[in-house]
């Protein structure tokens, strides 16, 4: 955003959808003095504007308390111009290459909020399949997509996020303890990807590599799963070098 914009002549009507660009923009939680750094708004002005999109659902609080995330009505504006983005031909093709070297259902995934939100995806021609449709929320320590996000994550922050975290199991594999998260987290900065081995859904295992936007800002992930029947955790490895591929082919696109 240009930080020389100036505010003081803009219409009120147009000062939330700023507020609104400069949160949609960032690769992090802000609190409203960050919002304001480029909006330049007498104090009482962004405390009062972003109190009001909070109340309306297009801004919601992060773990500290003091930050902002988008909310659940601009989470969902976002991925209504993503699917209206259907047509975006590069990413649907950079999926459909994925799939075609892999032959299972391959995701294209971002943050939102305390979870993962699948965004595109390409579906497997095989009869049995884990249906997880665009638009499904998956939980960020239960899954790889999730995993991988939260390896992105600052110190500070994944210290906030396992000290308000609800780590529900859903089932006998998933990871409830904070200190085994820790350390998995730890592991998948080490070596790039995250796995997900029956953690989620019964049957199924899931790998995940991130994607960087052209600034080198963590944006999204980029995941297949599988059902166990037909693929194991050690043959989905094999795929990383294609998951890693199409990474960074997303990566020099606008998702």
């Amino acid at each position: 955003m240009d930080q020389s914009r100036d505010t003081s002549t803009t219409a009120p009507s147009l000062r939330h959808l700023q507020i609104i660009e400069v949160v949609a923009n960032a690769a992090r939680p802000l609190t409203a003095t960050e919002i304001n750094t480029s909006l330049g708004l007498p104090k009482p002005t962004i405390h009062r504007l972003v109190a009001h999109l909070e109340s309306e659902g297009y801004l919601s609080r992060y773990l500290d308390g003091r930050s902002y995330l988008p909310g659940p009505r601009l989470r969902e504006m976002m991925l209504g111009v993503l699917r209206s983005g259907e047509h975006h031909l590069p990413r649907r093709e950079v999926l459909m290459r994925l799939h075609e070297s892999i032959g299972e259902t391959c995701n294209l995934s971002i943050p939102d909020g305390d979870a993962m939100i699948y965004v595109d995806r390409v579906e497997t021609q095989w009869p049995l399949r884990i249906a997880l449709k665009v638009g499904s929320r998956v939980p960020l320590h239960a899954t790889a997509a999730g995993k991988a996000a939260l390896a992105q994550m600052e110190a500070a922050e994944f210290a906030r996020y396992l000290g308000k975290a609800r780590l529900t199991s859903h089932t006998p594999q998933t990871v409830t303890d904070p200190e085994t998260l820790r350390r998995e987290i730890e592991a998948i900065r080490e070596r790039g990807h995250a796995t997900d081995c029956e953690e989620f859904i019964p049957g199924m295992i899931a790998i995940a590599v991130p994607v960087f936007d052209p600034g080198k800002r963590f944006c999204a992930t980029i995941s297949f799963h599988a059902p166990l029947q037909r693929t194991t955790l050690e043959m989905g490895l094999t795929y990383l070098p294609a998951l890693r591929h199409a990474a960074d082919s997303l990566s020099d696109l606008v998702i």
